[in-house]
């Protein structure tokens, strides 16, 4: 029954994976030219994130915390201007994406691009990390990276593909809930994890040529990670984890600062 279940359900991966496999960026040096699942329409992302977005911006200003430093807002910026002259390299269209950045103030230490170019950073991850300006191009070209390659879109549809796919077993085979859920989780670790994990690596390659392109040292994209791993705390293990380990991030982050140091040194020219 079990390999019943697993054909059926991987028999209709493959048919809306052979639909609907497309590419949303130019490879560029690092070579980001893999394939990718896309059933959620562009139109459809960038509804959802300019409304996520304007809800996070309405609460950040009822709250105060939005753009309060002049100083780190200027920084932020400038650092966002440079990293944005350079994702023609990846996509021309996003030149004249509406991009707008933004700081809030608050601990967390993140920051985020949504669809279409919509940039925060926390003053968090400025203050805990200690970030230099190209630091904080490492943080936020990797941010940048995922909107250029639409990860989110990508991950909608993985998502949308898994709970389609889990109907139409459910449907045909008959699963009470419990086979529900186990199908569930068993798609959640074979698309869900592996797709997210992967997002992450190339965002870092990604991430690490635009800053490159930009005139920043790409060593610095390894500078972050060591920081971060310094910060502490408990890590889950990474086959479990959407992103890759701390160490492993170091490792591939050091072999991609060497492809693409000859890109800053001609910047730097």
């Amino acid at each position: 029954m079990k390999n019943f279940l697993w054909i059926l359900f991987s028999s209709f991966v493959l048919v809306l994976f052979l639909g609907c496999m497309a590419t949303t960026t130019s490879a560029g040096n690092v070579g980001a030219d893999r394939n990718q699942l896309m059933i959620v329409s562009e139109e459809q992302m960038e509804q959802s994130a300019n409304e996520s977005y304007a809800q996070v911006i309405a609460e950040a200003k009822k709250s105060g915390t939005l753009n309060v430093d002049a100083t780190t807002v200027a920084r932020v910026r400038n650092v966002a201007k440079n990293l944005i002259a350079q994702v023609g390299a990846f996509r021309e269209d996003a030149l004249s994406w509406n991009w707008q950045v933004n700081v809030i103030s608050d601990n967390t230490v993140n920051a985020w691009c949504m669809p279409g170019g919509k940039i925060v950073v926390y003053t968090g991850i400025i203050q805990s990390l200690n970030l230099t300006d190209s630091q904080l191009a490492a943080v936020m070209g990797h941010e940048i990276a995922h909107a250029l390659r639409e990860h989110s879109r990508e991950q909608a549809s993985s998502e949308t593909l898994k709970n389609a796919g889990i109907a139409v077993v459910s449907s045909v085979a008959g699963l009470n809930e419990t086979g529900n859920s186990l199908l569930g989780l068993a798609a959640q670790y074979t698309l869900t994890l592996p797709f997210s994990r992967s997002h992450e690596t190339e965002a870092d390659h990604i991430g690490t040529e635009l800053m490159a392109r930009a005139g920043y040292d790409p060593n610095e994209a390894v500078a972050v990670w060591e920081k971060m791993s310094a910060l502490g705390g408990s890590q889950i293990p990474e086959i479990m984890s959407t992103h890759p380990s701390n160490t492993s991030r170091i490792k591939d982050l050091t072999e991609i600062s060497k492809k693409v140091y000859p890109l800053y040194e001609a910047a730097k020219k």
